[in-house]
C-alpha cells in the first residue's frame, strides 16, 4: 500500500526506517504529548517497525512512513490503524493518527497526509466512521482534527492527562 499527495509519499514502514524513526520517537518534544517516555535504545524502534508490520499483515492497514518527496527523508508517519486494545471505551475501530519531526511541523504535511488516509480509509476500505484522539494541551493536533471535519464526542483520562475522542463519519466527511 502507498498514497501519494503532491509533497508526500506514505508508505509502508521498512527495517531501513530504523534510523529516521528513532530520531523521531527519542524526540522529547514530539513524545512530549503521547504518554510515554522517548526511546532510548535504537533496538526499540527496529521493536516498532516489527510491530506495525505485523499490523500490515493482520489488520490489512497500519501507521505508514511519510517521505517527503522533496528530500526523500522520512520526515514522520501517518495513518490509520485498526485499534486491538480498548481506547476510551473503544477497540476494533479504525483510528487516525500521525506524528512528524519538530522541524517538519507547521507545514501542513500532518493535515496533507492525514486528508489521504481519509480517503484512503473512506474510499478504499470502505470505513463508516474513523475514530481520533489527542491531548487536551496539545493544541496543534486538535486544531488539525477539526479543520479535517472531526466533531469531538467526549474526553477521557489517561496517566499523563485529558485527552479528547474525536468521530467523523464517511457521510459528513465527504458533504464538506
Amino acid at each position: 500500500m502507498q498514497l501519494e499527495t503532491e509533497r508526500l509519499i506514505l508508505r509502508k514502514f521498512e527495517k531501513t526506517d530504523v534510523e529516521r524513526l528513532f530520531l523521531l520517537d527519542s524526540n522529547s518534544e514530539v513524545m512530549k504529548y503521547i504518554g510515554m517516555p522517548p526511546l532510548t535504545d535504537i533496538k526499540d524502534s527496529l521493536k516498532v517497525i516489527d510491530m506495525i508490520q505485523q499490523q500490515y499483515i493482520d489488520n490489512g492497514v497500519g501507521r505508514l512512513a511519510v517521505i517527503e518527496k522533496n528530500s526523500d527523508l522520512l520526515i514522520g508517519w501517518s495513518g490509520l490503524k485498526l485499534l486491538t486494545d480498548e481506547i476510551n471505551g473503544y477497540s476494533q475501530v479504525y483510528d487516525l493518527g500521525y506524528r512528524f519531526l519538530p522541524e517538519f511541523w507547521g507545514k501542513g504535511y500532518a493535515l496533507e497526509s492525514a486528508i489521504a488516509s481519509l480517503n484512503f480509509g473512506f474510499k478504499t476500505l470502505p470505513i463508516d466512521t474513523i475514530y481520533a484522539h489527542a491531548h487536551a494541551e496539545n493544541m496543534s493536533s486538535n486544531c488539525i482534527l477539526n479543520k479535517l471535519g472531526f466533531l469531538k464526542t467526549s474526553e477521557f483520562t489517561e496517566p499523563d492527562g485529558i485527552c479528547f475522542w474525536y468521530e467523523l463519519n464517511a457521510q459528513k466527511y465527504f458533504s464538506s
